[in-house]
């Protein structure tokens, strides 16, 4: 068969990425042709910046090098610059007169760097920073000459002048704004950067406008406009890019700013497509790596005739590493007489975090030294979450993840190579960095797939961003997307579940195949959470797919790390009676169990269970009126209570029979993670009902209702969601709370950080506010237990389901 040709012109970051996914979804759809004007393969441009200071050569940047483009079967022309589309006959022809026909053809010729118009700019001296040709000069011109000139206080600019001063060049910045950065600092940071980057030798010229560049056979200074010269060997223009659209506007592809795209990146000419610098899409230009990466995958998907996504513009947040000092901005972190910021400063330490907010919703903010918060803040900026139940502590960040990432690039700079960087995983530092440059990583995504480290508890997380920002160098920007649910699809976990209710979809197979799953049989990551949203939206319909669970909830029991399983019944609010007691006993010593523990959870434990025993140990356990607790699923574990009003004198309500009640209605419930709860009779909180999913805290007038508490790597203490004065409210909203839990929250989702992420005031107005709403909620909670609440151990025990479970292979045999 004959395959479609596709021709790319632009062998850059963004282009080549959208190759990358198309391999990924199509391999064998197209030939493919690249045409790159310069003599290499595709690099990182985000790493110019080291390789300028010295502290990178050029081939640890090279992203592709050209035995990856053979080995692809990718045409590379290298050093060809293309100079004619003949749309009509559908054919490229490079300057050497190199030519070839496309079927659709790709557009990613990126930026030009933009040059001053005064007189001199021409001058031999005057160079821009945009390319490894423009470094080569830098680097030649250190070797010889003494005194440079930037003119640009941008990112660019300052990574240029950083380079520079590294080479042993006297570096003056010239910049016509006061505030260095000022699109993504505001004055008080830019005057920090300025600080520190003015300790380090270089020297600023703030508020001068350039007007004229000096020199006759080739550049000796700067004169500006208020009559002030200033000596200059090499100048470096860093003040800006424009979208290069020379290519395409001359050949009609239609052009404003830039090349017009709409939401597939196609241009007004069908067969053309375009991505990266040289695009405007809905009126905006990009230039940071997340968004053109964005615009990547988009393009490959339609490229690769999925034709599924759209590309709707991004909200991007920037993290740099600016010659070593962390950076963060998002949205307006200026703010107006609308709004209010609120500040938190430590000069001496280079610390400074602003967050504006409107109707306690943030509308933007800016970080300097500790930016490990910033993706956090990032994330409730887009969602529009209300903060007003955590305002006083949101300048310290994101509690519920742990202090690990915090204390700026320094942090990650300063640890040893062999330094344990996640404890889950045992992943140690020097295995990050060397997966970033040696598999090209660019996101906390791909280091989580290489790496597994951040990947479990997310305790981490913070470090192996700094870990990502200071071996990436000058751009790690944030995404702007959530991401999809997982590599087999390019849906997101909320996407899946709006089109599960929409389509009433009741099977995994029918999702998959509506949604357009590239893997028809899914992977560990999507089935169990495809499981989960099936049942929790169709309680009645859905069929629980026994194979799409993790092996803990397919044997009913916690498997444990030498292979043997736990077994742990179910004690209704921790009670439990002789009989119960004595039952317990005799299985251990029939079945010569090795350890019995008390648990928690006021549970008892049954540890070192043998696979092929635990049918006949819940026969026997049932008999006794023992059910399976749960201990080993996302779903309802335990309800910890204390002795209450019934026995305790300091008791102000029954907390015991309080904790039985919720049990008894919402043990059975799967959830997208694991749920906890418990009920004090007192505030002195014997229970630690303040670090539960749920927890109740009885007082003289009845309950207090707490949200969103966990305890483990990182205690978070709940948020209060309401009081009430009666049992029958305390079930009401637990069952409401719950519900809405497990309808909006993602799969593997614990509470504490779903309830940070919508914010405590939007569940308050579900469950709380509106009456009707909270009643609806509760009364779908009771619906979908009438499907929930029977014992699996039950079923299991009779030797009638999932038989083949518990019997050893050599049995089978």
């Amino acid at each position: 068969m004959n395959k479609e040709k596709l021709v790319l012109v632009g062998n850059g970051m963004a282009g080549v990425r959208v190759l990358e996914e198309l391999i990924k979804t199509a391999p064998d759809l197209y030939d493919i042709t690249v045409f790159g004007a310069e003599p290499y393969g595709n690099y990182n441009r985000i790493l110019l910046s080291p390789v300028l200071a010295g502290e990178k050569s050029f081939d640890e940047i090279v992203l592709n090098d050209e035995a990856w483009y053979a080995e692809h079967g990718i045409t590379l022309h290298k050093g060809c610059e293309v100079e004619k589309i003949d749309r009509r006959g559908t054919k490229v022809t490079a300057r050497d007169g190199t030519a070839a026909p496309y079927d659709r053809l790709l557009l990613a010729t990126g930026s030009n760097p933009f040059i001053i118009p005064v007189p001199g700019h021409k001058l031999p001296g005057v160079i821009t920073f945009r390319d490894i040709h423009d470094v080569d000069k830098m680097i030649e011109a250190a070797e010889t000459l003494r005194h440079a000139v930037v003119i640009g206080g941008g990112l660019l600019g300052l990574e240029a002048a950083n380079g520079l001063k590294q080479r042993g060049m006297n570096v003056t910045v010239v910049h016509l704004s006061n505030t260095l950065m000022e699109r993504q600092l505001d004055e008080t940071a830019g005057g920090m950067l300025h600080r520190s980057l003015a300790e380090r030798g270089v020297e600023f010229l703030l508020g001068a406008q350039t007007e004229e560049i000096l020199g006759k056979q080739r550049v000796q200074g700067v004169r500006f406009k208020d009559g002030r010269e200033i000596t200059a060997d090499l100048v470096v223009m860093a003040v800006g890019i424009r979208p290069n659209i020379g290519l395409a506007k001359k050949f009609g592809i239609y052009c404003e700013r830039g090349i017009l795209v709409n939401d597939t990146m196609q241009t007004y000419d069908p067969r053309v497509y375009a991505v990266g610098e040289c695009v405007q899409h809905r009126g905006q230009t990009y230039g940071l790596v997340a968004p053109l990466f964005e615009q990547a995958k988009v393009c490959a998907n339609h490229l690769g005739e999925i034709g599924f996504r759209r590309y709707q513009g991004s909200i991007t947040s920037t993290k740099l590493k600016v010659t070593g000092v962390d950076v963060f901005s998002a949205g307006d972190f200026t703010g107006n007489d609308r709004t209010e910021s609120i500040v938190l400063q430590d000069p001496s330490v280079g610390v400074y975090k602003k967050i504006v907010l409107k109707d306690n919703r943030i509308q933007g903010a800016v970080m300097m030294g500790d930016t490990m918060d910033g993706s956090w803040y990032f994330q409730m900026m887009r969602d529009g979450t209300d903060v007003s139940a955590f305002r006083s502590r949101l300048l310290y960040g994101q509690a519920h993840l742990g202090d690990a990432g915090h204390g700026g690039a320094n942090a990650a700079a300063g640890m040893a190579d062999n330094a344990e960087v996640c404890g889950c995983n045992g992943v140690c530092k020097a295995e990050i960095v060397q997966s970033i440059i040696g598999k090209k990583l660019f996101t906390l995504e791909d280091v989580r797939a290489h790496t597994k480290a951040s990947s479990s508890c997310g305790s981490c997380t913070g470090l192996v961003e700094q870990i990502l920002a200071m071996t990436l160098g000058g751009d790690y920007s944030a995404a702007p997307k959530e991401k999809p649910l997982c590599k087999c699809t390019e849906y997101t976990h909320d996407e899946v579940r709006a089109q599960i209710r929409e389509r009433h979809l009741i099977a995994i197979g029918a999702v998959m195949q509506a949604l357009n799953w590239k893997n028809p049989d899914g992977c560990h990551l999507c089935r169990p959470a495809l499981n989960f949203y099936l049942i929790a939206a169709w309680p009645a319909e859905a069929r629980d797919d026994y194979q799409s669970r993790f092996i803990n909830e397919r044997a009913h029991a916690n498997i444990q790390k030498d292979g043997s399983y736990s077994v742990v019944p179910r004690m209704w609010g921790g009670v439990t009676t002789p009989a119960e007691l004595r039952a317990i006993a005799d299985v251990a010593d029939k079945f010569h169990v090795p350890e019995v523990k008390v648990t928690g959870g006021q549970r008892i434990d049954l540890l070192g269970v043998k696979k092929e025993q635990l049918p006949s140990i819940w026969g026997d356990l049932n008999k006794a009126g023992l059910v399976s607790g749960h201990a080993y699923g996302k779903a309802i574990r335990t309800v910890k209570t204390c002795v209450g009003q019934e026995w305790c004198r300091f008791g102000v309500q029954d907390s015991t029979h309080m904790g039985i009640a919720l049990e008894k209605m919402t043990w059975g419930s799967w959830t997208p993670h694991k749920f906890k709860m418990a009920v004090s009779g007192c505030p002195r909180n014997c229970a630690e009902a303040t670090i539960k999913d749920f927890g109740v805290v009885a007082v003289d007038s009845g309950w207090e209702l707490h949200v969103g508490g966990n305890g483990g790597v990182k205690v978070r203490v709940t948020d209060l969601l309401c009081k009430v004065t009666t049992p029958e409210e305390v079930l009401e909203y637990c069952g409401a709370f719950l519900q809405l839990y497990r309808e909006e929250a993602r799969y593997l989702e614990r509470t504490a950080p779903w309830v940070e992420r919508v914010g405590l005031a939007g569940i308050k107005q579900k469950v709380v506010e509106n009456a009707d709403e909270r009643k609806a909620l509760y009364a779908r909670f009771l619906e979908s237990q009438k499907y929930a609440q029977f014992d699996p151990w039950s079923e299991r025990a009779s030797r009638h389901v999932d038989t083949h479970e518990f019997i050893p292979l050599k049995q089978i045999a």
